[in-house]
């Protein structure tokens, strides 16, 4: 913009800047630098409830197992890689009976036993990760199968194949007998229920297929110590000991030897002549079986020392937490079977691979 202005007289032209156009009169907006696009923070992608389960964890044999199938709902649990699966559990449904895991929904379809998974097995995982996957079957078919689960019972081993001398001479298997069985076990399909898959079945909620067998020992002999339990290690046959804890502490000499109660200090007579437990009210039962309990890191299943039982005892084990308990008396267990009076398949001096065989099979 130009004004005209006297100035001594005379006329002169003065200029005037425009604020901000730098000498020239404008009507543009003030031109600005670009802003640069701001990049979002991305959202971390959520973690699987197995990948959770192996954050909380800095063992590397941990290995998260998830359960499939249908109306499967267990959450993933952590195991331990190469030692026995620990508590897998057995779902329930409205109407049906629970068939087992196995390794792939091909096996569980088909009920395959030698694909079945419980504690029994070693666990084997693929990138720290493995899934299991579950059958079911019908109550009727559950019954239709009509099993008939033995649970063996030995006692003392011995190295001589003529056997030892004296009254107990019945209580001695023949290890060659011994590792004969176990193989036999071990190489002809057998499946080995663990304690709280054979109460499921009690109750008819799991279903075991005839082809199952326990192996059990009592008293943890120190013959049992040397003898028996590198022929289960070899054949990798889950067996129980029943331990007297009063009397011997030992660990377990291999993974595939469960330690369980032969009560802690009742293995003896009482004053009728018949074992201890029967001798005792139902407060000293709780506190012999609690002192056993605290030793073994274990209850669930106790053996009757010399198989002496009565209601007393019975309702003292309840009491004290355990859920089953093993007598003398032959027989099989079935649907229904008392959990606390499980009959058992004694194993004596002589009995061979055929005597085994025409027992279970």
């Amino acid at each position: 913009m130009v004004v005209l202005a006297v100035v001594g007289g005379t006329v002169a032209a003065i200029g005037f800047a425009h604020a901000g156009a730098a000498g020239r009169e404008t009507d543009a907006a003030p031109s600005t630098a670009p802003t640069p696009a701001s990049t979002p923070t991305p959202t971390p992608t959520p973690l699987t409830p197995e990948e959770q389960l192996l954050a909380t964890t800095a063992d590397p044999a941990a290995c998260a197992v998830s359960f499939a199938g249908d109306g499967i709902v267990d959450a993933p649990m952590l195991q331990t890689q190469g030692a026995l699966y620990v508590g897998l559990p057995i779902p329930s449904r409205d109407g049906l009976v629970f068939a087992g895991w196995y390794a792939t929904p091909a096996d569980a379809t088909a009920l395959a036993v030698p694909a079945r998974v419980n504690g029994s097995e070693p666990v084997a995982c693929t990138d720290r990760r493995v899934t299991l996957h579950g059958a079911w079957m019908s109550p009727e078919q559950n019954a239709a199968e009509d099993a008939r689960i033995p649970i063996l019972m030995y006692h003392q081993f011995t190295a001589n194949p003529e056997g030892e001398s004296g009254w107990l001479r019945g209580n001695y298997a023949y290890i060659g007998d011994f590792d004969a069985h176990m193989n036999h076990i071990a190489t002809t399909g057998f499946y080995l229920p663990t304690w709280d898959e054979l109460s499921a079945f009690i109750d008819g909620r799991l279903f075991l297929p005839n082809h199952s067998v326990i192996v059990t020992d009592d008293d943890a002999d120190q013959t049992w110590f040397d003898l028996a339990a590198p022929v289960v290690d070899a054949h990798q046959v889950l067996t129980t000991s029943f331990l007297i804890t009063a009397y011997r502490q030992d660990p377990p000499p291999n993974m595939y030897v469960l330690r369980r109660s032969h009560t802690h200090d009742m293995h003896r007579a009482g004053a009728n002549g018949d074992g201890l437990i029967t001798n005792l009210g139902v407060p000293e039962i709780v506190a012999d079986m609690q002192a056993s309990a605290g030793v073994l890191g274990a209850k669930e299943v106790m053996a009757y020392p010399f198989g002496h039982y009565n209601d007393t005892a019975k309702e003292g084990l309840r009491q004290a937490g355990w859920e089953m308990a093993r007598t003398i008396e032959p027989g099989y267990v079935t649907i229904g079977t008392d959990k606390l009076a499980l009959p058992t398949v004694r194993i004596n001096y002589g009995m061979g691979l055929d005597a085994l065989v025409g027992l279970i099979g």
